[in-house]
């Protein structure tokens, strides 16, 4: 056991988000003593959630500016693609986007709650098209564990025997929402198609459970929930884990350094206390990283000893390789028959209640397709709050301004291209040694280059979203562009992952299946930067999921079940 400020402990998590929630709920669940650190401030989601305000209360009413990125209410009260003082850089020629929330809870206060998960093929990509690597782990391990954390988070949905979504356990999912109406048009067209159209897998809950109450179609779940209807950690796991008498947090701590001993195991961390800017050196028997893909390879890059001279556990070189993001990529256009109808409350749970799948793994596997990894589409329209777009593409004023934009309101409809890219060579950060942060941490930085598998994927979801529009009897408005034109900067879909790569052999990966590094027994990895591959699907239920299978793992060996 060490102590710190009178707390004893003998885990260290760096980090609050999904994986370092996670982890910290099992270990105190089953008696271990947890000290967490997280680099942004305190945030009470209970207190600081803007649930009820509207857009003309709201400097700019609402819109967002360069310290905003996603308006003036969304929940990250602290971070975004630039934080003050904490720069990172990019190689020549890159455009990669970095997101960082610095509050406690981490991205899980603003993500999107779409939580799918991963089949068989995703786990096994390699052995599916020859490209890439696959994980040292299959469905059949992960599943049931999917099943708990789908239960204990609260998922929404449904089992519906689609092939890209496999189905949960009886009893686990709680109740879709209903389709709204231009949800509905949209299924109408999928079907139209010949593809798939099916309930989202939301974080959002449609029952109350435990002291969580149900989704009452306040506000955009992006804003944060002070009912806890919509997952994130400050509402569930971090409470839970309080509660046990067996977490301490401490806020504004960045963490700068892992330490080792002389038998090379992790002997704790130093980390910045950002209000007065002095180190403080905490010792621990087990150090639990979970910062985030690219902050958690920063902190084991910078991690250097004589040891590991080119950082932490990185015998096999790979921290900071196989970085990968999302694709993504928008499509809009306007719906006709949605003009000039009623106006009614169409928010629904904040998000898509119903999403097209990927639904072509036959082309993949014959090579009709030229490439070889899938994609889903999001979508959104209806009757939103009003924000200062509303009136694009109204001739005039006055009256009969007026007149055509209640006309037009809600008849505008959009979707995003959510894909699936290839490891490559070209992807990947590094230590920039020419520059610090204001805390004088060496910063990150990023080389990136989509592949061509990446480019057409995204040219082939264009050209679909445009047939999907015009099946709904919709027109287009988005210019036509190619793949490369379409498709969005690296990070911009917040979805990296794949940093310190899980695996089988030591010399291609850097920590085993349960996030536990090759090199350093006691030092662990519990956020996306383990993943191996990174499927169309939005990453944060299986960062839940595996956090929670590892933290399980990790707390047997602290009680001695397990060798």
């Amino acid at each position: 056991m060490a102590s710190f400020d009178g707390f004893e402990y003998e885990v260290v998590v760096v980090g609050s988000g999904a994986g370092g929630g996670m982890a910290a709920h099992i270990l105190t669940e089953a008696g271990a003593k947890v000290l967490m650190l997280e680099a942004g401030r305190d945030y009470d989601p209970y207190e600081e959630t803007p649930m009820f305000n509207t857009n003309d209360e709201a400097p700019l009413r609402g819109v967002s500016t360069s310290d905003k990125n996603f308006g003036y209410y969304d929940a990250t009260v602290d971070g975004g693609w630039q934080v003050p003082g904490e720069p990172y850089t990019t190689a020549e020629g890159t455009e990669f986007l970095w997101w960082r929330a610095r509050m406690l809870g981490g991205r899980t206060n603003h993500f999107g709650r779409i939580t799918p998960r991963f089949n068989a093929r995703d786990f096994k990509p390699f052995s599916q098209d020859g490209m890439g690597t696959d994980w040292p782990l299959d469905y059949e391990e992960v599943g049931p564990w999917y099943d708990q954390c789908e239960k204990l988070i609260g998922v929404s949905g449904a089992n519906v025997g689609n092939e890209d979504i496999p189905d949960s356990a009886e009893g686990v999912l709680q109740p879709p929402a209903a389709p709204r109406v231009y949800e509905i048009l949209c299924e109408v067209a999928a079907k139209k198609l010949g593809i798939p159209l099916i309930p989202m897998r939301r974080a959002v809950l449609t029952r109350a459970i435990d002291e969580r109450e149900a989704c009452f179609n306040a506000t955009e779940c992006g804003r944060g929930c002070s009912i806890g209807a919509a997952f994130q950690t400050t509402t569930s796991l971090l409470p839970w884990a309080n509660k046990t008498g067996n977490l301490k947090i401490v806020t504004d701590a960045m963490v700068k350094e892992v330490h080792l001993n002389d038998e090379g195991m992790a002997s704790g961390v130093t980390f910045v206390n950002r209000k007065n800017k002095e180190d403080v050196r905490v010792d621990a028997s087990v150090v639990i990283l979970a910062a985030s893909a690219c902050e958690t390879a920063r902190l084991m890059l910078n991690s250097k000893s004589e040891m590991f001279p080119t950082g932490i556990a990185n015998s096999s070189g790979q921290v900071g390789r196989n970085l990968m993001d999302s694709t993504g990529s928008d499509i809009s256009g306007y719906i006709p028959a949605l003009r000039g109808r009623p106006k009614y409350n169409e928010d629904g749970l904040a998000g898509n209640h119903i999403f097209i799948p990927w639904w072509d793994y036959e082309g993949q596997d014959n090579g009709t397709l030229k490439f070889k990894r899938g994609y889903h589409f999001e979508f959104g329209g209806g009757f939103g709050a009003p924000g200062m777009g509303i009136a694009d593409g109204v001739d005039g004023y006055g009256k009969s301004a007026k007149e055509a934009v209640r006309f037009n309101y809600g008849s505008n409809f959009y979707m995003a291209l959510r894909g699936e890219m290839v490891e490559n060579e070209n992807c990947y950060c590094e230590i920039d040694d020419k520059v610090k942060d204001k805390w004088g941490i060496p910063v990150l930085k990023f080389h990136w280059k989509w592949s061509q598998q990446e480019i057409d994927q995204a040219e082939h979801g264009m050209e679909w979203g445009g047939k999907i529009i015009e099946a709904m009897g919709g027109v287009v408005t988005s210019p036509k562009r190619t793949g490369e034109e379409a498709i969005l900067a690296g990070g911009q879909i917040i979805h990296e992952v794949g940093t310190t790569r899980m695996g089988d052999d030591p010399k291609t990966s850097v920590t085993n299946k349960w996030g536990q590094t090759w090199d350093v027994k006691n030092l662990y990895v519990m956020d996306g930067s383990v993943f191996v591959s990174n499927p169309h699907k939005n990453c944060t239920l299986t960062i839940l999921t595996l956090a929670m299978k590892n933290a399980t793992y990790l707390a047997q060996q602290l009680n001695g079940d397990v060798s």
